[in-house]
């Protein structure tokens, strides 16, 4: 593994409530390659939005860091000061929301919200900022540019507003780009157009990408590192092959079952259940519940990270010596031999 560009150890987070604390990250690690893509992956309430606003240092004010560390640059953002997080947010570390019109000002020229981070961090002559806000509209892909800087967001479709917030995010040149459900509220030829131009801008400007989605079909061409996330807890993590082709978690069976492709024939599977109330988490896999290969050791102790391979890791009971031999779903080997076995060729 190259040296991790940031690095995310043993951290935990919980939100005060009206109804006790809400164990939202139950002691997580992970490191983030430069140069590379790390896509979380993982349903609603599993925690992985928590963790990229705690990269951002954005928690909502009843959040609670109750341990760990998040390293960058040999400095852990958990223990810098607003001001000291203010150099590095945006400047170093920038991040892409998921509704591109809640993350704009109706009110204020798109030109304006692209240059004031510019004005802000770069300490540039606005004429200087305003020659290097067309660029990046250029960049990023918005026609005529010239025209629409002085355009409202009411003005652009779905698709070029977010267009517009990732030149936002790209105004300060930064090393890490965070995008947090970038393309959910996008139809589906504009989202593939979306992680197009994403993937673009992390081979010119060599950025470090952390991608969060509960869909791993949106990955599957963009990471190169994926994690599973479940009830605060990362299941699963390997390269994307090892988890498209080698998948180990019971969970991430289930969500390579219930995801379609062109050649899905068969009817998916959903996930049964609903998730665990993380006020009171399970004492043993948070997914016993739900998994219809769970033993009694599942309801009883959580299962720790075994190794699958250098790269790969799954924290499921099945991988125990002593646990009986499962095969795959029958939907995800039917794919992984149409798709020739490996290599998904990002």
């Amino acid at each position: 593994m190259n040296n991790p560009i940031l690095e995310v150890k043993n951290l935990r987070i919980s939100f005060r409530t009206a109804a006790g604390r809400v164990q939202a990250v139950r002691d997580i690690s992970f490191p983030l390659e430069k140069g590379r893509t790390l896509a979380i992956v993982g349903e609603s309430g599993s925690g992985k939005s928590v963790t990229s606003r705690a990269i951002m240092g954005i928690l909502a004010g009843n959040a609670v860091v109750e341990g760990g560390e998040i390293l960058y640059d040999g400095k852990d953002l958990l223990k810098l000061s607003e001001k000291q997080l203010c150099s590095i947010r945006g400047d170093k570390i920038a991040m892409i929301f998921q509704d591109p019109l809640s993350s704009l000002n109706p009110i204020v020229r798109i030109g304006k919200q692209i240059t004031e981070a510019m004005l802000l961090k770069k300490k540039i002559s606005p004429a200087k900022a305003k020659e290097r806000a067309l660029q990046l509209m250029r960049e990023v892909g918005i026609q005529n540019p010239e025209e629409r800087y002085d355009q409202y967001p009411f003005q652009f479709s779905g698709g070029m507003r977010q267009r517009i917030v990732i030149a936002i995010a790209l105004a300060a040149d930064p090393e890490i780009l965070i995008c947090d459900e970038p393309t959910t509220a996008l139809d589906v030829s504009i989202q593939a157009q979306i992680l197009e131009l994403i993937n673009k801008l992390k081979r010119e400007r060599h950025l470090s990408v952390v991608f969060i989605t509960h869909d791993l079909g949106v990955v599957a061409n963009m990471a190169d590192q994926i994690a599973v996330m479940y009830a605060g807890k990362l299941v699963e993590y390997g390269t994307t092959d090892e988890i498209f082709y080698d998948p180990r978690h019971p969970y991430t069976w289930a969500l390579l079952s219930s995801m379609p492709d062109l050649d899905t024939t068969e009817k998916l599977d959903a996930i049964g259940g609903t998730p665990p109330d993380m006020h009171n988490p399970p004492v043993g896999d948070a997914f016993a519940e739900r998994n219809r290969y769970a033993m009694q050791i599942d309801f009883e102790q959580q299962p720790p990270a075994f190794p699958v391979s250098d790269t790969h890791w799954a924290a499921t009971w099945l991988l125990h010596p002593d646990a009986p031999k499962v095969e795959l779903p029958e939907i995800i080997t039917r794919r992984i031999a149409r798709m020739g076995g490996g290599q998904n060729g990002k």
